[in-house]
């Protein structure tokens, strides 16, 4: 029987679809910036509740739990006996899952700066040019 403070290597890690884990990070309050922070280095637990004011212990360990199940995070515990010390870090899925997180951070910054309603702007007006030109086999354009 393995100590429960020790990591079950022999665990099965539940199939989740990458859509639902995402719709299940970005829609929970503390999870993208608890990602963040192990991202950046900071994996002890103490550590993630000072980066994070307002966030409880208890909704902490639920986050962290949910991240561990998605295979998202590993956890490891060092010492014999109390107190253990307990760091959390990305595994090699979570490095490529907080791409896709980062890339949904970026988004939104286009979105806030209103980038996004220029571009697609621009990409309206050359798609409104397009009708005027067509292109015709053997290379030439005609006018319509």
């Amino acid at each position: 029987m393995v100590p429960p403070h020790q990591d079950r290597p022999d665990r099965v890690m539940v199939s989740t679809p990458v859509a639902a884990m995402v719709e299940s990070i970005v829609g929970c309050k503390w999870s993208m910036r608890l990602l963040r922070l192990i991202a950046d280095g900071c994996h002890r637990p103490s550590a993630l509740l000072r980066g994070c004011p307002g966030l409880s212990a208890k909704v902490l360990n639920e986050r962290l739990r949910k991240l561990l199940r998605f295979n998202i995070v590993s956890r490891s515990v060092h010492g014999e006996k109390p107190p253990l010390e307990v760091e959390y870090k990305l595994t090699a899925f979570g490095r490529r899952f907080i791409v896709i997180l980062d890339e949904i951070r970026r988004l939104q910054e286009a979105v806030d700066r209103g980038a996004l309603s220029k571009s697609a702007q621009a990409e309206e007006q050359v798609k409104h040019a397009g009708h005027q030109t067509k292109n015709i086999p053997g290379g030439t354009i005609r006018r319509s």
